[in-house]
């Protein structure tokens, strides 16, 4: 399957939460509860996710880079500041790919393109939090993440992966 990475633009905001919203209920169904999937993958999730891409790529933020085929946008990847990852220089915020596309190195592309966009902009180690409960925690072990630490907000539990050195990735 014919991928391309590159940059993400303000033109890939509806592709970008169209997959991030599948991303969700791809991933989640049966590990989550019903009513609180629900939500986070309905029409209005959607829209507003369209808002969030559409101004964080309308921004001077980069760090986004996108997954495409023939009929659109089909992963995404984004890395900035480190929001609660102390001794960190960046996080990965999202990396997400729709169930078509596994097994075709996509994740793994993505990852790669957003380690790089962190590198460039000075970041030497990188951290996430990803939930418990998530397949994709194995997943990051495999690309050479450690686990480091945890925390609970009401049902959810998200472990903090890390990779020391950034350099490992790119």
């Amino acid at each position: 399957m014919p991928t391309l990475i590159r940059p993400a633009t303000p033109d890939d905001a509806p592709g970008i939460a169209h997959v991030h919203v599948m991303g969700w209920r791809e991933t989640y169904t049966g590990l989550m509860p019903e009513d609180f999937l629900a939500r986070m993958t309905d029409d209005d999730m959607r829209t507003r996710r369209t808002a969030m891409w559409l101004d964080r790529l309308s921004g001077d933020r980069g760090g986004v880079v996108v997954a495409t085929t023939a009929r659109g946008v089909v992963g995404f990847a984004a890395v900035g500041p480190p929001r609660d990852h102390p001794g960190y220089d960046a996080e990965l915020g999202a990396l997400y790919t729709l169930r078509e596309v596994h097994g075709y190195g996509t994740g793994r592309a993505l990852l790669q393109a957003a380690a790089q966009a962190a590198w460039n902009g000075g970041a030497r180690n990188l951290a996430l939090w990803v939930l418990d409960v998530n397949p994709t925690r194995a997943w990051y072990a495999r690309q050479g993440a450690r686990e480091a630490g945890s925390k609970t907000d009401g049902p959810l539990t998200e472990i903090r992966m890390v990779w020391d050195d950034l350099g490992t990735l790119i």
